[in-house]
């Protein structure tokens, strides 16, 4: 059995389906990874979740923004942007089936010794209080409550952790965190502004910059930040979007021999 991960697919199938033809990809015996934004600003988003569907257990995700937008517009909280590509998902027939599956999946997985989180696991917290927020968002996300959740996930406030924090606004900056995070402060502090630059005055620093605590190394997955461009960060942190959407590669790693596989575009 081999495990891939792959990064930001954004409704790019194409080159996808070229990377699982080079690797010999055997959905009865493999597993490919996502780590979030399944869909919006590519081609074919209803495809790609179609085909990732399809794949039954050689199959596991995180949720990434994009996916959360889609399922907030879906439920009338949210109008989708000019920029959104995902009118066609929401017109489909298959409409339902689809996003009760969508909805059906984490914020981050352990797998292995990995952990995948769309944009990243803050410092100010262990892996086993992140999997734990990580599942009450998810929980919530799954329930009747959803709607409630995300009538009020959008938003930078509040931008830092605190355990005190109920209802929406401790769902929001739990979100925030794994699906949004670029830069922080020493204290966890959230800058949700920058996208594109890289580095940034202090207090803020790039939220894989910091020191965790755990005493048993841990690997960690993430895609979100297309600007980096992949570029290695440390022997412990992985990043996979290398921005196909805005003309980079397609990233796949294999987990066993943390091999990197790039389809560039084809113009």
């Amino acid at each position: 059995m081999s495990i891939y991960a792959v990064g930001d697919i954004q409704g790019c199938l194409d080159p996808l389906e070229t990377l699982l033809e080079r690797v010999n990809f055997d959905p009865g015996n493999d597993l490919l990874i996502s780590v979030g934004d399944l869909i919006n600003r590519g081609p074919r988003s209803l495809d790609t979740l179609r085909f990732c569907k399809k794949l039954g257990g050689a199959f596991k995700m995180v949720l990434g923004n994009h996916d959360l937008h889609l399922l907030a517009v879906s439920e009338g909280v949210r109008k989708p942007s000019p920029k959104d590509t995902i009118q066609e998902i929401l017109d489909a027939p298959d409409r339902e089936e689809i996003l009760s599956w969508l909805r059906s999946h984490p914020l981050l997985l352990t797998i292995n010794n990995y952990c995948i989180a769309h944009a990243g696991i803050p410092h100010i917290w262990s892996i086993e209080q992140a999997q734990t927020l990580a599942e009450e968002v998810s929980s919530v996300i799954q329930s009747n409550k959803r709607s409630d959740y995300f009538k009020h996930m959008y938003g930078n406030q509040p931008d830092i952790w605190h355990e005190s924090l109920t209802g929406p606004e401790r769902w929001r900056v739990i979100t925030n965190y794994l699906t949004r995070m670029r830069f922080c402060s020493p204290t966890g502090q959230l800058d949700l502004q920058n996208k594109e630059i890289t580095s940034m005055p202090k207090p803020y620093f790039p939220w894989f910059s910091y020191t965790r605590s755990e005493t048993k190394p841990i690997k960690i997955i993430f895609g979100h930040w297309a600007a980096l461009k992949g570029k290695p960060c440390n022997g412990m942190l992985f990043a996979l979007d290398t921005g196909y959407i805005w003309g980079g590669p397609l990233r796949m790693m294999k987990l066993e021999t943390e091999e990197i596989f790039h389809q560039q575009a084809v113009n």
